[in-house]
């Protein structure tokens, strides 16, 4: 582990007191502030006033989540009516923030909606959509957040790496300077963050289990592919994986590296003609979310779906690096991944839909030896906010995608070993660092439903590398070897 030689920052309590001012919002329908209040100190004891509020969101069963055994013909009619349901939940927020009828009015229409397009599912599947009953009603769900940091909804890290640790922060408030929020830093679109997904870096303790030791036919060796850190000019809110032919399928704004051709309407021929920012010609595609600054400023997307009008604001961060590696198991040799093998890692609905999928992380350089999977770090001075995505390392052997996009592939056991019937593969690990303004929060794209928290970040991977760099890959990770 990196010895911590950066300088403590006087960050905390004027960077608290800037994500305090994030939890009165500025009037969207997501983070509904009716019920704010201010109380200030009757004890004279000269500190600044707190802010309690009260937050609400969507939460629908998470339909994609739970389909198997989708016929390979029904899956174009099914992706675009999943769309379809995400797009309700979108438009009922825009109602909600428009005041176009009562919550109890725009979740009933939305309930409405959604039973027409369960139906729909069902038919294209050879039913009638009875086995989607249950997953017809959305509700308000209040959640509560306060200007004194404390517990997050989830209050455990959801599982491997990110075990055994404290996440919490010390539940500190903002001190002296604490009403001096610069520019526009609490003006946001009022859908989070909030102060309780914040945490100082140095207050967590370290919490990052320890490798297991390769066995004699362990893979050690890792490759590395240099892609750049995205073309602005390639960002947008489409998910080619998960809502294929949907434009603004994701809701968010997306970074790409690797293939330029990535957009709704991509295909496996789309991609093979593509271009590529890798250095060794990897077509592959790598995408995630983009961060921004909460800092009050309009991008060229503040108008448009899947920026400003979805609660997605403030100035987007272009990231310092990303560091694309393959690594191997510490059990077996890897095989060759099959082209246009597609992955998810991470849960871009696990706020409302819960955590079993959550495994991103975030942390601090020089700190790397203690992962957050709820909480946002704030990092000293010196040093950069990263993001770790650690994708499933074991494969089926014969599907290159899922109905949810998950059960062909799998994560492999502490051990190392794969499920039954599952092969070992190279394990993606794309490490993502920025440079936050100073006393800036931020916060990562997201479905307007999802709040904003960083449990909801994940990361896309489309395999479209040639044969033959493919088996170069294996033969440097199973050879021990470091390349790239």
């Amino acid at each position: 582990m990196r010895q911590q030689t950066h300088k403590r920052g006087r960050f905390t309590n004027k960077t608290v007191a800037i994500v305090a001012a994030l939890a009165l919002g500025g009037g969207g329908a997501a983070l509904v502030a009716a019920n704010a209040s201010a109380h200030g100190d009757k004890g004279g004891s000269g500190r600044h006033g707190t802010v309690a509020a009260k937050a609400g969101t969507i939460q629908c069963p998470d339909v994609g989540q739970k389909l198997s055994g989708v016929p390979a013909k029904a899956r174009p009619e099914v992706d675009k009516n999943l769309a379809e349901l995400d797009n309700q939940v979108a438009e009922a927020y825009r109602r909600m923030n428009q005041r176009q009828g009562s919550s109890d009015a725009v979740l009933s229409q939305l309930n409405d909606e959604r039973s027409r397009t369960l139906h729909t599912i069902g038919s294209a599947m050879g039913g009638d959509g009875s086995r989607l009953r249950g997953m017809t009603d959305c509700r308000w769900q209040e959640v509560a957040t306060a200007a004194g940091g404390g517990k997050g909804r989830f209050g455990r890290p959801p599982g491997g790496r990110q075990q055994g640790g404290n996440q919490q922060g010390d539940g500190q408030q903002g001190g002296e300077g604490a009403n001096e929020v610069p520019g526009n830093a609490g003006g946001q679109a009022g859908n989070g963050p909030s102060q309780d997904d914040f945490v100082d870096i140095t207050k967590v303790q370290p919490n990052v289990q320890q490798p297991p030791r390769a066995q004699q036919n362990g893979s050690t060796g890792t490759f590395t592919t240099d892609c750049g850190v995205g073309d602005p000019a390639l960002r947008n809110s489409d998910n080619v994986i998960v809502a294929p032919g949907v434009g603004n399928g994701a809701h968010h704004t997306h970074d790409y590296v690797g293939n330029d051709s990535n957009d709704a309407f991509a295909d496996n021929r789309t991609f093979e003609q593509g271009g590529t920012s890798c250095a060794n010609g990897d077509k592959s595609t790598y995408y995630w979310p983009v961060v921004r600054a909460q800092d009050g400023k309009d991008e060229a997307d503040a108008d448009q779906l899947g920026g400003g009008q979805e609660g997605n604001v403030g100035t987007i961060l272009t990231p310092k690096s990303s560091t694309i590696e393959f690594k191997g198991n510490p059990r077996s040799k890897v095989t060759a991944m099959p082209k246009f093998l597609r992955i998810i890692t991470g849960d871009a609905k696990a706020f409302t839909g819960g955590d079993a999928n959550a495994n991103a992380s975030w942390s601090c350089t020089g700190f790397e030896d203690r992962q957050l999977t709820d909480k946002y770090p704030l990092c000293p001075e010196g040093s950069s906010v990263t993001r770790t995505f650690d994708f499933q390392s074991c494969w089926d052997g014969k599907n290159t995608d899922s109905a949810n996009h998950r059960d062909h592939v799998a994560f492999a056991a502490e051990d190392g070993s794969c499920p039954n019937g599952f092969r070992a593969i190279p394990q993606l690990v794309n490490t993502i660092t920025y440079d936050v303004p100073a006393n800036t929060p931020f916060a990562v794209d997201g479905f307007p439903e999802q709040l904003h928290k960083p449990i909801t970040d994940h990361d896309d991977f489309i395999n479209v590398m040639s044969d033959d760099l493919m088996n170069k890959a294996v033969d440097c990770i199973n050879s021990g070897k470091q390349c790239g």
